[in-house]
């Protein structure tokens, strides 16, 4: 998969369908962290850091955003994106899959758990997707608020999109039927719920308990 996303990530922020579908998903998930200065938050698939503008605003310069992501070539990207003014932002070029070595390696999360832990559009393309959401959880403290943003086949009347949907992550190389939500769904307490465009994007918020 990184070496998928190196010929891609130049011209993803194109080509990804931001404007239209999927920044909604992010503008409607990333307030349900419920961050606060000083918050330490990581973005498990960060890509080319679309995320990064609203974490950063909510933790202020006081906190620490550290955005994960396998492919080198998107992390370039994102590091362009922050130039000089993402000093709070700690890049990691890691597989999602074995999140668990960057406690036993050092690293941002050798002293501190983080507070909040975010997936946009990443669990869906990981596989086994099951081992970064419980690698991630590993990362995190007790109590720590966690959003899980993906897609999944619309619904209603926006069935008339479901062959553009089909297209996008099939490009995007993700599993549109593999609702990763439902780890958070089963494992987490105060689960709330949102969908958006017709469905197709699904943005889901919990508290992870620390069991």
């Amino acid at each position: 998969m990184p070496q998928k996303y190196t010929t891609v990530a130049p011209v993803y922020d194109l080509l990804s369908a931001e404007w239209p579908v999927y920044g909604a998903g992010r503008a409607a998930g990333i307030p349900r962290l419920r961050l606060g200065p000083g918050d330490l938050v990581v973005d498990v698939g960060c890509g080319t850091g679309l995320n990064f503008p609203l974490l950063r605003r909510a933790v202020t310069d006081t906190g620490q955003v550290v955005g994960i992501d396998a492919s080198p070539a998107m992390l370039a990207t994102a590091r362009r994106r922050l130039g000089v003014a993402g000093a709070n932002v700690e890049l990691v070029a890691h597989d999602a899959t074995d999140l668990e070595a960057l406690r036993r390696n050092g690293g941002p999360f050798e002293r501190r758990r983080a507070d909040a832990v975010l997936f946009t559009y990443a669990l869906s393309i990981m596989r086994p997707w099951q081992q970064a959401w419980s690698g991630a959880l590993s990362l995190a403290r007790p109590g720590a608020r966690v959003v899980v943003v993906d897609m999944a086949r619309p619904t209603g009347c926006g069935r008339l999109l479901e062959p553009l949907a089909l297209l996008a992550t099939r490009l995007g190389g993700a599993d549109i039927d593999a609702h990763p939500w439902r780890a958070l769904e089963r494992q987490c307490d105060e689960v709330s719920h949102e969908s958006l465009r017709g469905g197709h994007v699904q943005v889901w918020a919990g508290t992870w308990p620390g069991r």
